[in-house]
């Protein structure tokens, strides 16, 4: 299993408007083609500015499949469009983390 951490920088006092759009637009595409959110959460304290969330994967080609699959949904281009009409990510960064032995394991897909 892996974990896939994505961290968004966000323009100062928009942060709001990038949740608004993603709960809007690609929420719902990204758990019925990713399916297993940990999380999502932005940063209080350190970098502010910063949306982070977490998706668990079987494998890296587990990942690519759905991300894939995704990509091909006629709804994910308009989310795109839309974030990209808003102009607020600053930049983007993807990690992708592999748990240790004694990790608590990850919920199950909703």
């Amino acid at each position: 299993m892996i974990i896939e951490q994505r961290t968004y920088t966000i323009k100062p006092l928009r942060t709001h408007d990038f949740i608004s759009l993603y709960e809007r637009s690609a929420l719902a595409l990204q758990r019925q083609y990713l399916a297993r959110m940990i999380g999502f959460y932005t940063s209080e304290v350190g970098t502010l500015n910063q949306v982070v969330h977490l998706w668990a994967y079987d494998s890296l080609e587990d990942r690519d499949a759905r991300r894939k699959a995704m990509q091909s949904d006629p709804g994910w281009p308009f989310y795109l469009k839309a974030l990209q009409d808003l102009d607020i990510v600053i930049s983007q960064e993807s990690k992708i983390l592999r748990p240790v032995s004694f990790s608590p394991p990850v919920p199950a897909s909703t």
